[in-house]
């Protein structure tokens, strides 16, 4: 886990003066789950860095500096990578980001979020479910659905799936 992804959590959380317990409380995970977060002692999701930004109101790619080169945080770009597609504009209506998820990340929980979202696969076939119906996306091929609808992706192949998700806020 990279401490660097923590520092920006306990930054952001106290930019916004939240405690602990009321960031919890936002996004339905424990307080010790941040506090661990925060001190670099635990691994974090996709669902959960979704939660998490989505409660300090910034965009997921916050927590992945381009320039960051530490061990740590190059471990975490192997289970996924998101790029910031939004050329520095703040609060856009909607949030475009790359995403690269390798081969076999199938771990997560389901998890939901205000507005839509839209994903559009560049390469591979990606599996994404939303409230229960499971769908297989290939490359070149779009899907969009209500956000607020509990959704997850999958890659469970054995390539690197490249896609672009835009949610709405």
């Amino acid at each position: 886990m990279s401490s660097n992804i923590g520092m920006v959590l306990k930054n952001l959380r106290k930019e916004r003066k939240l405690t602990l317990k009321e960031l919890a409380e936002q996004t339905g995970v424990s307080i010790s789950f941040l506090s661990q977060v925060e001190r670099g002692k635990s691994s974090v999701t996709l669902e959960s860095l979704k939660k998490i930004a989505d409660a300090l109101k910034v965009n997921p790619t916050v927590f992945f500096p381009e320039n960051d080169k530490e061990k740590d945080l190059k471990e975490i770009r192997e289970q996924f990578y998101y790029k910031d597609l939004s050329c520095g504009i703040r609060e856009a209506a909607y949030s475009p980001i790359l995403v690269i998820l390798q081969p076999g990340e199938n771990e997560g929980n389901a998890f939901s979020h205000g507005g839509h979202e839209f994903i559009f696969v560049i390469k591979g076939t990606l599996t994404v479910v939303v409230d229960d119906h499971k769908e297989e996306i290939h490359e070149h091929q779009s899907i969009m659905f209500d956000a607020n609808k509990m959704h997850y992706w999958y890659n469970l192949t054995d390539q690197p799936i490249k896609f672009l998700v835009v949610s709405s806020k």
